[in-house]
């Protein structure tokens, strides 16, 4: 189930200020609120990002705080302020812990999304690492992965073409049940799988539309994108919907358009757009279809403006 174009290289992005981990957020994010996100979302909208993304945790423990911040916006309420002020560009929760929630309570939410954006949700999916969310919640954190793979079994169901779905399975049950408003894509929305350990990447494989790596470094990719494939060729002998090529994705290095004339760290990529572009072309060589880009800023300005030069001058050498 493909929404990119195929054969072209696309970028998305995931938004700053609604998740602020210390491990990537700028300084300037932590004053920063509604008008700067709409703004930026507006911009990427306009500049041909393919993609916005949103993180999802329902509750940072005071442990894990001075790493990860307390800040985590809610997908599905941030996924649909942004609905309302953009036009084309699509919407992907990067990514939901889907087994916090019951299956219905998660097809509600991504189907009236999906509804009220005329069709633009991606619906990433993931196993989650908090324990203490899972623990507040009464979710059995242990069983995490059975608990989400069963949950996008379940989801497909629910947001699938039947007006009332059913659904059996050892968790999850139900039949006779409409979740209306239905989204407007069909068959269904897009399930990207978010993950780099080896049984997020199975899951991905044999479930998923698409693959959202957690970081991976550039070396580590190839030996996944084989595995991921060779995987769901496997998967494709007893289950048709897998002979369907996966969307594969990638989190670039942190970017700076130009000379940045201040410390961006050794890990960002600097320089003239044609430099910049020619890094950027070793993703789809390796098999990747869609780039998370993420730039280096001191502000809303100045970001802003990264990601128009990105968009005027980086991007049309991508696919070179």
């Amino acid at each position: 189930m493909r929404v990119l174009p195929s054969g072209r290289l696309s970028y998305g992005m995931q938004l700053p200020i609604q998740s602020q981990s210390t491990l990537y957020a700028e300084p300037w994010e932590a004053a920063a609120g509604p008008a700067d996100l709409l703004a930026l979302a507006r911009a990427a909208d306009r500049l041909g990002f393919a993609y916005l993304a949103v993180c999802d945790h329902v509750a940072i423990p005071r442990r894990l705080a001075g790493a990860m911040g307390t800040v985590w916006y809610d997908p599905v309420a941030t996924l649909g302020a942004l609905a309302a002020a953009t036009e084309r560009v699509r919407l992907l929760s990067h990514v939901a812990v889907a087994a916090l929630r019951h299956p219905l309570l998660n097809a509600k939410q991504y189907a009236t999304l999906d509804h009220l954006s005329g069709g633009r949700l991606i619906l990433g999916v993931g196993a989650g690492h908090v324990r203490e969310e899972f623990d507040a919640l009464g979710v059995d954190f242990a069983a995490r992965g059975p608990l989400l793979d069963e949950s996008i079994d379940a989801l497909k169901s629910l947001l699938g073409p039947e007006e009332f779905p059913s659904f059996h399975g050892e968790r999850f049950t139900f039949s006779d049940l409409a979740v209306a408003p239905r989204p407007v894509q069909t068959p269904r929305p897009p399930v990207w799988v978010g993950g780099s350990s080896p049984a997020a990447v199975r899951r991905a494989a044999v479930r998923g539309d698409g693959w959202l790596p957690q970081g991976d470094p550039r070396e580590l990719l190839p030996g996944q994108i084989a595995r991921l494939r060779a995987l769901r060729e496997k998967a494709a002998d007893h289950d048709p919907s897998c002979a369907e090529p996966l969307e594969i994705g990638a989190i670039t290095e942190p970017l700076y358009v130009g000379e940045p004339g201040w410390e961006v760290g050794r890990r960002t990529l600097t320089g003239a757009p044609d430099r910049l572009a020619a890094s950027l072309r070793a993703f789809p060589a390796m098999g990747v279809d869609q780039i998370q880009v993420r730039f280096r800023s001191r502000g809303r300005a100045e970001l802003l403006d990264q990601m128009a030069a990105f968009a005027a001058d980086v991007v049309p050498h991508l696919n070179d």
